[in-house]
C-alpha cells in the first residue's frame, strides 16, 4: 500500500512498517543508484512521520545520500545477510552496485527499493545532525509500504463466542472451583470433610435446651 507524500502517510501502515526493523536489515537507497546497509537506524516521530539512519562521514554515500535530498529504506529479512554484507563492502564498485539484486524504483523519491523488502520508506531529508564521525539524517516519510492490514477476528456464525476450552461439558461455562480446591470426579464440588450429624429436635429440660441426638426416643 502506498501514501501520498508527507501528512497523507497512513499512520498505521508507518507503525507496520517500521515494527519490521527489530532483528532486521536495513538498506538504504538513493536514486542515483547509490546503496547502503545501516546499522543504526530508528523511528522518531509519527506526525510528522519521521526516521533517521546515520551514515558514517568517510564514507562515500555519506555525500552521496546528503547531496540527493531523498532516499529509500529498505528493511529485509534477517536471511538476507548476503545483500547486507555486499552492501557493507567498503570499496565495491559505485556502478551497478544493485545489478544482482532485484529491485525498483520508488514511485516518489525513484530510489531504488528491494523487491525483498518486509517493508519499505521513501523519505525526503528533514535534517541533518553532527553525531562525531557520524551524521544523522532524518527523513520524512513521503510513501510507505509494508505487511498488509491484519484481517479482523473472525465472530463466530451465531453471533456467540465459543466456550472457554477450560468449560465444563455442554459448554455450560467454566466448572465452579470447589470450595476446597480439589477437583471431583463427577465434577460437582463437595467439601472434603464428613457431612455435619444430623441434628435432633430441641428439648427443653430444666430451664435449659439441648437437642435430641438422632438416637436418642
Amino acid at each position: 500500500m502506498s501514501e501520498p507524500e508527507g501528512r497523507g502517510v497512513d499512520q498505521a501502515a508507518f507503525r507496520r512498517a517500521v515494527s519490521q526493523f527489530p532483528g532486521g536489515i536495513v538498506v538504504v537507497t538513493t536514486s542515483g543508484g547509490h546503496a547502503m546497509t545501516v546499522s543504526a537506524f530508528a523511528s522518531v516521530s509519527l506526525e510528522p512521520p519521521l526516521v533517521l539512519f546515520c551514515a558514517e562521514k568517510i564514507a562515500r554515500f555519506h555525500d552521496a545520500v546528503l547531496a540527493a535530498g531523498s532516499w529509500a529504506v529498505s528493511v529485509l529479512a534477517e536471511d538476507a545477510e548476503k545483500t547486507a554484507r555486499w552492501l557493507a563492502t567498503r570499496g565495491r564498485p559505485l556502478e551497478g552496485q544493485l545489478d544482482g539484486v532485484p529491485h525498483h524504483s520508488g514511485p516518489v523519491t525513484g530510489a531504488p527499493l528491494l523487491d525483498s523488502a518486509l517493508a519499505t520508506l521513501e523519505c525526503r531529508t528533514f535534517a541533518v545532525y553532527d553525531g562525531g564521525d557520524h551524521s544523522i539524517v532524518v527523513g520524512q516519510v513521503a510513501a510507505v509500504t509494508g505487511p498488509p492490514d491484519p484481517p479482523p477476528a473472525a465472530a463466530p456464525p451465531n453471533g456467540v463466542a465459543p466456550p472457554d476450552a477450560a468449560s465444563s461439558p455442554g459448554g455450560r461455562g467454566p466448572a465452579a472451583a470447589p470450595p476446597d480446591g480439589v477437583a471431583r470426579p463427577d465434577g460437582v464440588a463437595r467439601p472434603d470433610h464428613a457431612a455435619p450429624p444430623v441434628r435432633g429436635p430441641l428439648l427443653h429440660h430444666a430451664g435449659r435446651y439441648r437437642r435430641l441426638r438422632p438416637d436418642e426416643d
